[in-house]
């Protein structure tokens, strides 16, 4: 699987508050060597801040969610555009990940995602099936349910997105943590190179 490309933009952005605070936080895990997949604030425990977030390899440990947490701490206390006490949760997107970016699609192309659109398209707004083909402009959807009168397949333009989230299966289990082991593996060869330079 190709790995997303480290500077691309988010396609499905947040909106308001969140908003302004993605815009504080991205450049802080840019310089990281980090990318921005989600900034929400929700009513949980009070007031929780839930930043997900991971390496450009597709990887996120603890240690990294640490690392970030330290890192955005500071700014977002300076910038301060939360007017309330909150919790700071930084997590990775997890597998059953928000799809965020173009390459998210390319990347996990023939899983099931379940996604909402701004505008009608083919009639609809909500979608549900297996990505079978990805352009620059959008992606082609299997729908796993077919109502009468449509089509199996729908041409989603990512301009129209609002949201979209991968689906837990089973395929997807298994080709994330071979995604997961492969990147693994190569972040431990390149340390053993840099230690040998």
């Amino acid at each position: 699987m190709p790995t997303p490309e480290a500077g691309e933009a988010r396609i499905i952005i947040e909106t308001g508050l969140d908003r302004r605070i993605a815009e504080i936080i991205e450049p802080v895990l840019v310089a990281l060597g980090y990318k921005l997949v989600r900034a929400r604030l929700m009513n949980q425990n009070g007031l929780t801040l839930q930043v997900m977030a991971e390496k450009n390899d597709g990887t996120m440990t603890v240690t990294d969610c640490e690392e970030v947490s330290m890192a955005i701490s500071p700014v977002l206390d300076v910038e301060d555009p939360v007017e309330k006490a909150y919790h700071l949760e930084v997590s990775s997107p997890g597998i059953d990940r928000p799809m965020v970016r173009k390459s998210d699609f390319t990347r996990w192309q023939g899983h099931i995602v379940k996604c909402e659109t701004s505008i009608l398209v083919d009639n609809r707004k909500r979608f549900r099936g297996k990505i079978t083909d990805v352009d620059a402009d959008g992606f082609t959807l299997e729908r796993d349910q077919v109502a009468y009168g449509e089509e199996p397949r729908v041409k989603i333009p990512f301009n129209t997105l609002s949201e979209a989230k991968l689906i837990l299966t089973d395929d997807l289990i298994r080709d994330a943590l071979r995604a997961d082991k492969q990147a693994k593996a190569q972040a431990a060869n390149q340390n053993d190179e840099d230690s040998d330079a």
